[in-house]
């Protein structure tokens, strides 16, 4: 319902065909809760130019709709300076909204509780710590977020404004209608601590630019990239960290924000390294990409980090050494999507085929530490190990001993030197397979073969089967 509507007379749950025949002229639309959650998201993203915590105002009615209120709550401590004060900060947030054609409320306050009572049920504002209680005094109960049957059951009994409970006393109040009652009161007031949940994990490291005018050329899109990512570098060299994940957030004039994220094999902290990882993302967003209007605000974000060791450098500060490889790798992921580039991860498996992994980067540990987890591994390994071991035919001198000759691919060996059996067992708690004797074995011609017996003889088989597993070269 529309202010024009509840002038008229209008109320929330009134018949429609009580309203139709107060109004006849009345226009009514199908409600679209999808369509309102999807616009109140599309809100909540621009709202972030005022601070990366906006969270929806209240978190338990949103699960339990299992959809977002209309209520943003946004954590603005320590970010109302950058707008003039709170009470710009809020001038400036309504004007905006207005100009996008939204109706909005706006209250600060110390508290959550607070702030969304005088919104929801005064024309807003910002309140001080000191005067919260008289504010909120003459205020229904319903501003305290409480179930409509509590709202009731106090109305039954003369209970209607939040003044009539501040100081009355609490034990009969709680007996009778509960505790959630008193929690809401203090939360309110300050009293009790109400946790935050925002809608995304706060950046670890963060750069913002404000432009008088609206940019939309790509160069000056990239520069701003490049000067935000050298204020990163210097907080990032000072922790010792580098950025494994980042963000690149553009807020359009017209209330649209286009969020572009770009991943890193290994820390990284150099703004060129940093700024064609983002080239990449762009040439593969291609026409997807609209700068609208333009963009009057840019922020730059480490989301994920990681430490990172100190690098050498050289007379012209470029750093010695960088791995063209792992450069190329998260090019390719920037242009080609995450899931184009998967690195090896070593798994809790002494059977080879299950001790490592292919996983993508993005939930895979930083691959330094894979790399050294991995040089932990047997070190007499093949360079080449088939996803699937090949069944062979082997001649031994002896059943349990090692092979003589064998063929493989239709093809003849024999073998001239031997070594083993390393003996691999299947997991305990996973009963499957009989247990392998493996052999490194080398042929006439200097090749070099990883084979196995699959079952002991006598104990698990009287016919055990061969295997070829790998090649060494």
């Amino acid at each position: 319902m529309d202010e024009i509507a509840e002038n008229l007379g209008l109320a929330c749950g009134m018949p429609l065909a009580d309203a139709r025949a107060m109004i006849p002229h009345l226009i009514v639309a199908d409600d679209d809760p999808a369509a309102d959650a999807a616009l109140l998201e599309t809100i909540a993203d621009w709202a972030e130019r005022y601070t990366p915590l906006v969270a929806f105002g209240d978190q338990q009615e949103a699960r339990r709709a299992e959809s977002p209120t209309g209520i943003l709550l946004l954590d603005i401590t320590g970010c109302a300076h950058l707008f003039g004060g709170e009470e710009a900060l809020r001038a400036d947030l309504l004007a905006r909204l207005a100009a996008q054609g939204f109706l909005a409320r706006a209250a600060i306050a110390d508290t959550a509780g607070a702030a969304i009572a005088l919104a929801r049920f005064t024309e807003g504002g910002v309140i001080a710590g000191d005067d919260t209680a008289a504010v909120l005094s003459p205020l229904p109960l319903a501003a305290l977020r409480l179930d409509p049957e509590i709202v009731s059951a106090m109305d039954r009994v003369g209970l209607k404004r939040i003044g009539q409970i501040v100081e009355a006393p609490r034990a009969p109040l709680a007996a009778r209608f509960g505790r959630e009652l008193l929690r809401r009161l203090d939360q309110a007031l300050g009293r009790d601590e109400e946790a935050i949940d925002p809608r995304r994990p706060p950046p670890a490291f963060i750069a913002e630019r404000r432009f008088a005018e609206p940019i939309v050329r790509e160069e000056d899109i990239a520069a701003t990239l490049s000067s935000l990512a050298a204020s990163l570098a210097t907080s990032l060299d000072r922790q010792g960290e580098g950025a494994r994940r980042l963000e690149y957030a553009l807020f359009r004039v017209d209330g649209v924000v286009s969020h572009i994220g770009v991943g890193a094999g290994r820390p990284l902290r150099e703004p060129k390294l940093i700024l064609a990882l983002f080239r990449e993302k762009f040439a593969a967003l291609g026409d997807d990409f609209d700068a609208g209007f333009g963009f009057d605000m840019a922020r730059l974000s480490v989301t994920v980090s990681a430490p990172m060791e100190g690098a050498q450098t050289d007379l012209a500060g470029d750093t010695i050494g960088e791995g063209d490889v792992e450069g190329l790798l998260d090019r390719i992921a920037a242009r080609l999507g995450e899931d184009s580039v998967a690195v090896i991860a070593p798994r809790a498996s002494h059977v080879p085929e299950r001790a490592e992994a292919l996983v993508s980067r993005e939930t895979a540990p930083h691959h330094a530490a894979n790399h050294a987890a991995l040089a932990m591994a047997p070190a007499e390994r093949p360079l080449r190990l088939f996803a699937r071991p090949e069944p062979i035919l082997v001649t031994a001198g002896v059943p349990d001993g090692p092979p003589v000759n064998f063929r493989w691919r239709r093809a003849a060996y024999r073998v001239t030197r031997a070594e083993g059996p390393e003996r691999i067992a299947a997991e305990w708690w996973r009963d499957e397979g009989p247990t392998r004797d493996y052999y490194r074995v080398e042929d006439e011609a200097g090749h070099r073969f990883w084979l196995y017996r699959d079952g002991l003889y006598l104990t698990e088989t009287t016919t055990p089967q061969w295997y070829m597993h790998g090649i060494f070269a």
